[in-house]
């Protein structure tokens, strides 16, 4: 029998393998097809990009405008030096910073601003065979790099220092410590303002120069100079113990921030969109122009700003009165919406949201209204204004004897026994009984300052600047207790004068002060603003808990204070003789010890016009002058005249006065930090 004759299985695969062969390459076509028609446009892109350089330049940071419309802050294009610093570049920094030497102009205060670690840091790196002579090998080989470092500065003599380096080398280490400011691989800002005939030699010699570029940058200017100078805040790079915030933020290292005030507290709104310029492998140059911050609209009045800082200059100029340093403060604002339009202060600026001041008899009218809401006493209560006096506490008594006074009388004549007696109320401290105590003046402590802070006195009043302080509050004993309900104890900011007298206008509603009006987007062509992207709507912080009628009678205690002439008229009657505005006010005299520990007075005023439909409140505090001299009436006397510059501008609004200095008004950032 034939044997079967076996199958052949070797086609069958070959046809399977030449068939998947065949899928494959189709698929490979088809892929290649499809990248060379469909993605083709991208691929070609990311190879032109290979040879492409993108460079981010800042934009200009918004404008701020008063309410006026008149630019306040602006910005100036300039041409800035850089330098990139890497590690292990020491040598080649210095050499970089001498060669700069012969573009740069070195001034004699930015050699003076170079600290003695400064000094001694260069004088080591540059006189290494010297500096190793500090430290002999038997001592170097015990010890660390950097505590050999710390053992050369302990035994380097300042005066070796400063006599080794000559006039000449002294402008290479002031741009070496500038350089040495910057963070490894980021440009940082060594020189600003240079001129365009620098700015191109440097250009021409960044292959000798490594690390240095010329960059386009602005700066802020200040078309009215010293006006406002504070409040509007300074600006610099990012702070080293925020950096991981802006970063997490999307900011660079390097780039300029505002580190103060307004600057500071409206940061996302004044920071722009970077210009970026894309350079491609053939040379060809496209931008995107970014976009300016956003522009601040201020309720500041600039005309009247100005105003309010020479009638104050004028006063305390002419005056002889204090004890230290002159110091004058002075806030306008609109009562029923919190819009400040003038803080100016002679001195310290930052003192009118940071200061710290015993605020006296203006205090009164809030002590009162603490009477009337605790009922301790009613409307037309009297007390007799005799000498207090405690054995817990030191004599009290008014500027005067003033008999049987009421609430009413007690404001317009400024009586402290009036409020003593309430203080003593609300402790329920009976006076003349037998067996009296003090056991209640704890309570009596919190009822008084919790309806000050319905003011806004004693804390935050919530003005749009950082880090605003409330004063100083003490618990308490019996004497400072009785002192406090006529202001001679607790410390208050002008700000919060200021609040507590916007409130006192208005009859009861604390509005949050504000300096920024509106916020405007940049128009098309980026040196104009635009549209409104946010306005700051007038906010009630909280309204007092007083009957419309306590209100009338305290209002109607300030108008006699200011517009009742007499024998027992108003305490500043005869200042604001005459004021068409029909104002109302309080005055005020604290009792302090300066810093050198002499006897001296706080003056003060808060007050607004007119008295029955009031349209401006101001606080104003002149701290210590001379507790001997005649001449108080500081506070009384700027207060008036403030006020009749502000009624008279109502009339006719004149445009505020630029600055006749031509030169750039540079603001360190550190000087009015908070």
């Amino acid at each position: 029998m034939a044997k079967e004759k076996r199958k052949n299985h070797i086609p069958l695969r070959l046809n399977i393998l030449f068939f998947a062969v065949f899928i494959l390459f189709s698929i490979l076509i088809l892929r290649l097809g499809y990248i060379q028609i469909v993605q083709g446009e991208e691929y070609e892109a990311m190879v032109n990009n290979e040879g492409e350089q993108t460079a981010n330049v800042d934009a200009p940071r918004g404008l701020m405008v008063d309410r006026n419309g008149n630019t306040v802050v602006d910005n100036e294009l300039q041409l800035t030096l850089t330098y990139t610093n890497r590690p292990g570049n020491e040598d080649e920094m210095l050499e970089v910073a001498n060669r700069l030497t012969d573009f740069l102009d070195i001034d004699e205060d930015d050699v003076d601003d170079i600290n003695e670690r400064e000094w001694q840091d260069y004088w080591l790196q540059t006189r290494e065979d010297e500096a190793d002579q500090l430290v002999n090998e038997e001592e170097e080989a015990d010890l660390e790099d950097d505590e050999v470092y710390q053992l050369q500065l302990d035994r380097l003599p300042e005066e070796e220092v400063m006599d080794d380096i000559d006039e000449g080398e002294r402008e290479t280490v002031a741009i070496w410590t500038e350089m040495m400011g910057g963070y490894n691989y980021s440009p940082h800002r060594v020189v600003r303002g240079i001129d365009e005939e620098t700015a191109h030699a440097l250009s021409e010699l960044t292959h000798e120069l490594p690390g240095i570029d010329v960059m386009r940058d602005s700066v802020r200017m200040y078309p009215y100079g010293d006006s406002f100078p504070s409040f509007f805040g300074g600006t610099g790079q990012v702070p080293e113990e925020e950096l991981d915030r802006y970063l997490g933020e999307g900011y660079e290292r390097t780039d300029i921030v505002g580190r103060s005030f307004l600057e500071r507290q409206y940061e996302s709104v004044l920071r722009g969109e970077k210009a970026e310029i894309t350079t491609d492998s053939d040379g060809n140059e496209s931008t995107d122009p970014g976009k300016r911050g956003n522009d601040l609209v201020l309720t500041i009045d600039m005309a009247l700003q100005q105003e309010v800082e020479d009638i104050i200059d004028d006063n305390i100029e002419s005056s002889s009165t204090f004890t230290e340093d002159p110091e004058a403060h002075v806030i306008m604002m609109e009562p029923d919406t919190g819009e400040i339009l003038s803080m100016a202060s002679y001195d310290e600026d930052v003192s009118l949201v940071m200061g710290q001041y015993e605020i006296g008899s203006t205090i009164k009218m809030a002590t009162v209204l603490a009477g009337y809401e605790n009922d301790v006493i009613d409307h037309g209560t009297f007390y007799e204004d005799t000498p207090i006096n405690l054995p817990e506490s030191q004599p009290i008594s008014s500027w005067r004897d003033l008999g049987a006074v009421n609430d009413i009388d007690a404001i317009r004549q400024s009586s402290n026994i009036y409020m003593s007696r309430i203080a003593m109320e609300l402790a329920d401290y009976e006076l003349g009984v037998s067996g009296r105590d003090w056991s209640g003046a704890e309570q009596g402590f919190d009822a008084l300052r919790n309806h000050y802070a319905q003011f806004g006195l004693g804390i935050e009043t919530g003005i749009d600047l950082p880090n605003e302080v409330t004063g100083e509050n003490e618990r308490y004993s019996t004497e400072n207790y009785l002192m406090m309900s006529f202001g001679q104890f607790d410390t208050y900011s002008p700000m919060q004068m200021a609040q507590y007298a916007a409130t006192m206008a208005n009859g009861g509603e604390r509005m949050q002060p504000t300096l920024v009006k509106e916020i405007l987007e940049p128009a098309a062509g980026n040196d104009e603003s635009g549209s409104v992207v946010r306005q700051n709507s007038p906010e009630v912080m909280n309204t007092v808990g007083n009957t419309d009628e306590d209100f009338e009678r305290m209002q109607e205690g300030m108008r006699q204070v200011m517009q009742q002439g007499g024998d027992n008229g108003g305490t500043a009657s005869d200042d604001f003789d005459g004021a068409d505005y029909n104002p109302a006010g309080k005055t005020g005299t604290a009792q302090t010890v300066d810093d050198n520990g002499e006897e001296a007075q706080n003056q003060a005023m808060v007050a607004y016009a007119p008295h029955d439909d009031p349209e401006v409140a101001i606080g104003v505090l002149v701290p210590n002058t001379s507790a001997s001299d005649e001449d108080s009436g500081l506070a009384n006397s700027i207060t008036r005249e403030a006020l009749d510059a502000y009624f008279e501008m109502q009339e006719d609004q004149p445009e505020p006065d630029e600055s006749d200095d031509d030169e750039e008004i540079f603001r360190d950032p550190e000087d009015d930090e908070e």
